[in-house]
């Protein structure tokens, strides 16, 4: 009884995994392009892309509103915009629970690297990255 379960496990997963791989079907039926063709490169300008200070914080805000429910009208959270060096914007986040975030944001690139510290546990992790240009206009 065993080997005939066991048989029929492994067809139902040989036949799941058959069925998967369609990829080269999609490869084959794409069509190639012609040798003719040319293709504009459009950079975007550097006003477009400059991440300014205010634009960092519009950032931040966003996510700690999406993550942590942060509103401007918090008692208990805040945001305050930390040190300005020649290539990052620091910022710092309180949540309710008494924690902070620090971001460590690059003004080149938008990448924040999140730093959490809980004083009174006194604990500190690298939290993740975030990059701040997917948090504009949301």
């Amino acid at each position: 009884m065993k080997k005939i379960l066991f048989a029929t496990a492994l067809l139902a997963i040989a036949l799941l995994m058959v069925g998967c791989d369609n990829t080269n079907e999609e490869i084959k039926n794409k069509p190639e392009p012609s040798g003719n063709s040319e293709v504009a490169i459009v950079e975007p300008s550097s006003s477009e892309t400059q991440l300014t200070e205010e634009k960092a914080y519009e950032a931040i805000q966003n996510y700690c509103n999406e993550t942590y429910g942060y509103t401007p009208e918090s008692s208990s959270m805040y945001i305050e915009i930390g040190d300005e060096i020649d290539n990052e914007y620091q910022m710092r986040f309180r949540s309710y629970t008494g924690a902070f975030v620090y971001f460590y944001i690059d003004k080149a690139t938008g990448d924040a690297r999140m730093v959490e510290k809980v004083p009174d546990l006194d604990v500190e992790e690298e939290s993740g990255t975030i990059n701040v240009f997917d948090y504009l206009n949301k």
